[in-house]
């Protein structure tokens, strides 16, 4: 299942922005945007890659890299490599299709807006070849086999080690970091989102320990609650601040989806100290607390929900990176902590 289908989000889901072809470059830079030298002199390549769809290797220090689902640029950037094409964020996203906090690192870092394109029917793949990659990161999407086959004969590709959409951040990170032969950069950047987190949970400690459902509902569809389970990075991202998944989300949410639906005839069921769901237009939220079925979630009597309308705050939320952590934590996370008040009062 691609997360541009998934209810909530499904008017759309993808990742980055437009410009130069050839002009492009990948390596790190300098602050004129000037091409720096790639870290380290390409010694420790070749470097291989163990993912779903088996192994990658790649022979020497990329040039030019290509990037697909959620967070893989924001990752390859933050280890200061710019990549040539990447997803256009449509949900969440801005006039350029790219991110605040992308943005900000590029322009830090001094250098070029990658070519955007869409992915909501499938990895673009003539695009894609279009840009001449020589590395594609796809660690954190849902990329087929097929596609993979296809992508592959254009360049080296690291596909998702274990689920589609199912990849954290750390594990994206480290191999990220592997294939650009940036791993003590890794490392680095690694520690500082973890600092982040780490401050965040300190700022907001009425948030350790209590349990919470993220969830999406539908204003078109109120019969059902699509929640997500903990192999999703939504629920990861909490629980790395120190929260726990629900009770009802522990038993149910077993399995390889990100996503799974439960009746709204069962709300009652959803006990949680903290409902997080997504709120797109104005007097969305008072149609699920007054609806019959879901205002019997018992996080809507007691105040304890979360109703994202920002739907840039909400996406560094959803698709979490060592670029876009920083931001929900700061955005995000105070949205949680003010429900957990409400909730106690």
């Amino acid at each position: 299942m691609r997360r541009s289908s998934v209810a909530g989000l499904a008017t759309a889901t993808a990742a980055l922005l437009c410009l130069a072809l050839p002009a492009c470059s990948t390596g790190s830079t300098t602050g004129d945007g000037a091409p720096a030298r790639a870290s380290g002199d390409g010694s420790g390549f070749p470097v291989s890659v163990e993912h779903v769809y088996g192994t990658t290797t790649i022979s020497k220090p990329p040039a030019r890299v290509a990037t697909l689902g959620w967070s893989d640029q924001d990752v390859a950037l933050a280890l200061g490599v710019a990549p040539v094409g990447a997803v256009r964020i449509s949900w969440g996203g801005n006039a350029k299709g790219s991110t605040p906090w992308y943005d900000a690192k590029l322009a830090e870092l001094g250098a070029k807006e990658p070519t955007r394109y869409d992915d909501a029917d499938g990895a673009p793949v003539e695009k894609i070849a279009e840009l001449a990659p020589d590395l594609i990161l796809a660690t954190n999407s849902g990329i087929t086999k097929e596609e993979y086959t296809k992508l592959s004969k254009i360049a080296p590709v690291v596909a998702y080690p274990g689920h589609a959409w199912g990849t954290s951040w750390q594990t994206s990170l480290d191999l990220v970091g592997k294939a650009l032969g940036r791993e003590r950069e890794a490392a680095k950047v690694k520690r500082q989102t973890q600092k982040a987190i780490t401050d965040a949970a300190a700022a907001h400690p009425q948030t350790k320990g209590k349990s919470f459902i993220f969830a999406s509902l539908s204003p078109t569809d109120t019969s059902k609650v699509d929640y997500y389970t903990p192999l999703d990075n939504r629920p990861r991202l909490l629980t790395d601040l120190g929260m726990v998944n629900a009770p009802f989300v522990e038993e149910n949410g077993t399995g390889s989806q990100f996503v799974k639906t439960v009746s709204a005839e069962r709300a009652s069921s959803l006990a949680a100290d903290v409902f997080i769901t997504y709120a797109a237009t104005p007097g969305e939220m008072k149609k699920y607390l007054t609806d019959p079925l879901l205002g019997q979630i018992p996080a809507f009597r007691t105040g304890g929900y979360v109703d994202s309308s920002n739907q840039t705050d909400a996406l560094g939320m959803s698709a979490p990176s060592p670029l876009s952590i920083p931001w929900a934590m700061d955005k995000f996370v105070p949205l949680v902590a003010a429900a957990v008040d409400r909730a106690e009062q």
